[in-house]
Parts: structure tokens; sequence; C-alpha cells
């Protein structure tokens, strides 16, 4: 395992998964499938069975705990990675949403679960913040390197930056915010759909950091440990190319991403990409028209275990 990338994940299973119309405002990646409610959530939840069964197979020692979401109100419920976060060191954080159906994501649950069976020291409770406005949504708000202990934040809604202030001080990073613009001129909602940090490799699409100079320190600053840096066109980001994890396996790093993103990707790219890193793609063509992605899905645990059998899977 390396400190960029973890070898255990959370993902939640959906239940009535539909794009969600309280976040479509500024969330452009989002779409609306040409089916019916019902075939649209029997479709999500399989393709979330493919995804996790696939994880496991591709990447033997990950480990995948898998929660059902039972709730009728939580349509971005497959998206966890918003609402919690952890860092090495045995710290959590758990973070205010933008719009109220997502609040309801948050589970008590999963956090019970990180505690049993990982090594948990302090848990940092951001949610209340949600009652002065104030949202910052988690790993998808902020793209974290753990290794140059920098979190990247495009500014949108979804990262106040009083509360990104906060919580670097509170974990450790240094915040680094800058405007990202997409080719109509709008703000991107999320970091992690321009942004992938490996532990060798960087995905970004510069040509939408807006100021020339941030632009060019972000590269430089993404680079310094000796990372190859892959710039995403404005139509690779269209097609969730940013939205990518990388993995630790016992065998060696891992980079899941939708078979959609991978399809965007030039041989060049993806030659950088397996310099370091298997590919795993992951068919997903529903829960993307949620305006997400593969790294949207999957929240990594930078936790160490309280039970080091590597043959005790979790469940």
């Amino acid at each position: 395992m390396t400190v960029q990338a973890p070898s255990h994940v959370v993902m939640i299973r959906p239940n009535r998964f539909r794009p969600n119309p309280e976040t479509e405002a500024d969330n452009r990646f989002q779409s609306r499938p040409a089916l019916a409610a019902e075939d649209v959530a029997q479709n999500a939840a399989s393709e979330f069975d493919a995804a996790v069964a696939r994880l496991r197979a591709e990447g033997v020692g990950v480990g995948v705990h898998v929660f059902q979401d039972e709730r009728d109100d939580t349509p971005d419920a497959v998206f966890p990675n918003n609402w919690f976060s952890t860092h090495p060191g045995g710290h959590i954080a758990v973070y205010p949403m933008f719009v109220p159906s997502r609040r309801r994501e948050r589970r008590a649950d999963v956090l019970e679960m990180l505690k049993n069976e990982y090594r948990v020291q302090v848990v940092t409770d951001y949610s209340g913040l949600e009652q002065d406005g104030l949202a910052l949504e988690g790993t998808g708000a902020m793209v974290i390197d753990h290794i140059g202990r920098i979190a990247y934040v495009a500014r949108s809604h979804r990262a106040d930056p009083i509360l990104l202030e906060r919580f670097c001080t509170n974990f450790g990073y240094e915040p680094m915010v800058f405007d990202a613009i997409d080719e109509d001129g709008a703000p991107v909602y999320h970091t992690n759909v321009i942004m992938t940090i490996g532990t060798h490799f960087a995905m970004v699409s510069l040509d939408m950091i807006e100021n020339a100079s941030r632009r060019a320190e972000i590269a430089e600053r993404l680079a310094e440990p000796g990372r190859d840096i892959i710039d995403l066109s404005h139509h690779q980001i269209a097609e969730f190319a940013g939205n990518a994890i990388e993995l630790s396996t016992p065998t060696g790093l891992m980079v899941a991403m939708s078979s959609r993103a991978l399809a965007a990707l030039d041989g060049s790219q993806i030659a950088l990409i397996e310099r370091s890193a298997r590919i795993v793609p992951l068919d997903i063509p529903t829960i993307e028209s949620a305006g997400g992605s593969v790294r949207c899905m999957i929240a990594g645990l930078h936790l160490a275990k309280r039970n080091s059998n590597p043959e005790k899977a979790p469940k």
C-alpha cells in the first residue's frame, strides 16, 4: 500500500437511484436516461454489483465494504466519497453537503464499522455547519495529494473557502484553490471530475484552470514527487476520464475508471498510466447519468486495519 492508494474502500449499493433534480443546476455532467424510473434504478444496481465483483476479482487483496442504501429519498447515495473521508493516522472527516437530499446519505453504521475494523483516533464532524449554509463535499470537492499534503480545490458552491481552511488546518493539508471552467464558461462543480492523483502519475485538465500562473503552479506541484502529468482535454473530462482512483493490491497498483473514461484516453496516456498501474475499467453508464463516475462511487480508506489477518476479507 502507498499513502496515496488505499487498499480498502467503502461502496454504497443504490436503492432508488436516479439523476438528482436538486443537483442538476450546477452539475453539468448529469443527463436524463430515456428509461422508466424502475429500469434506471435496476440498471444502476446491476452496474454496481458488476463493478464490485470486478474490483474484487481484478484487485485481489482489495477489501470492498458494501452497504445497501435502504432509503427512497437518497438518489445519490451511490457516491459516498462526498460525505466522509479518511486520512492516515486514524482520522475521519464528516462533511456538510450542499443540497438537502445529499445530507440524508450520512450513515452512522458506516462510521461504526470503520471504528470497529480500523484504527480510528478522531472523527471530526463538520456537518452541523450546513445550518450556516456551508458545504465542503469531501473528496469530490477536494482532490487530496496525500504524498505532498495538498488539497486541490476548484471553487464552487460545494467547497466553502472558510470551511476548507478549517479542514486543512485540522488535517494538515495545504489548500490549493483555483477557478476551473468548462468550454461554456461554467464553473466545475467538483474537483474530482477534472483531476486524479496517483502515486506516479496525475491526470488533470490544465486547460480548464482559468488562471495561467495558477495552472503552471498546479502542474509543477503535481509533478514534484516525480509524477507523470497526463493533460486531459475538455472532451475527455466530459467522458469522465478525470474521475478515476488508484488502489493498492498485493501485486501492485491498479487504477479503477469507467469503460467510457478509458475509451476516451489515447494510447500515449494509457501507456503513462500503465507504467506504474493496471487499469481496471468498470461499465457504469446508468450511474454516470447522475453526473459522477467511478471515483465518486469509491470512498478510499486511508486507515490501518485492526485485524492484520489478510485472509479476513471485508463483507
